[in-house]
């Protein structure tokens, strides 16, 4: 598949995002991914804010994507912090650079224990005004083009549009009890996967994909079936185990 074929992929989903069912969690942890194979990154990580002005991760293309944000937001520090308050995009970090370890001290630190050697960090914004910010994690040096990193911002402005839904844009309570919602929803999915993952003895990363393909596969919502594995009413084993080859009639 070409890139131009992936891009409009990217545009559809958002199309089919403005409907009474959209599933906000699922769409940001989709577009993780688009943005990995668009951009050729690494990793991606989506942080929102709350009600409260205050950041959360929404989405990760990985387990270790995912810590090393929360890592970031816990001491307030590192690209996609600072992107967010400033709204203005922070592209081709060296996260090896003396002047970045001094910005970023324990930030820079921990992304290189992960394993990333550039970042990237642009803004979820509609008309001035930001919502969040769309991280890139690279563990090749070579900076992102100018082309890539506009395309970077539009896949950006992409989820923000899905984000805002066009139902929402004029009433702001609607919308950040919307993004509450959501909020609470990806605490409930980790709660599901850590349950799937234990029960299973498998990674989070490879419970969260046998979840979210049996999600997807019978038209669940992600967040609905969260809770219910979250709360013991649903019975988790007829979900495929990851490890388990599946037999075919």
């Amino acid at each position: 598949m070409t890139r131009e074929q992936r891009m409009t992929e990217v545009f559809v989903e958002v199309a089919d995002s403005l409907t009474d069912d959209f599933d906000l969690i699922d769409f940001l942890q989709q577009l993780s991914v688009r943005c990995m194979e668009l951009l050729n990154v690494a990793a991606v990580g989506i942080l929102l804010a709350d009600a409260h002005e205050t950041l959360q991760t929404m989405a990760a293309s990985d387990e270790h994507t995912r810590l090393l944000e929360l890592f970031a937001l816990q001491h307030d520090q590192g690209p996609c912090v600072d992107c967010y308050k400033s709204g203005q995009a922070r592209t081709n970090i060296n996260l090896t650079d003396q002047a970045t370890t001094a910005r970023w001290p324990q930030f820079a630190v921990r992304a290189t224990e992960t394993g990333f050697v550039a970042t990237n960090a642009l803004p979820l914004r509609l008309r001035g005004r930001v919502i969040g910010a769309l991280g890139l994690f690279q563990t090749d040096p070579a900076p992102l083009s100018d082309q890539d990193i506009t395309l970077a911002q539009a896949l950006a402005d992409v989820a923000t549009i899905a984000i805002l839904q066009q139902r929402t844009l004029d009433h702001s309570q609607v919308e950040r009890a919307q993004l509450q919602y959501a909020l609470t929803s990806r605490i409930v999915l980790e709660q599901a996967k850590g349950i799937l993952a234990e029960r299973w003895q498998v990674s989070l990363d490879d419970a969260f994909t046998a979840f979210r393909d049996y999600s997807r596969a019978n038209n669940l919502r992600l967040a609905q079936l969260a809770r219910e594995i979250a709360n013991g009413t649903f019975d988790t084993t007829v979900i495929p185990h990851p490890n388990r080859p599946t037999v075919k009639s």
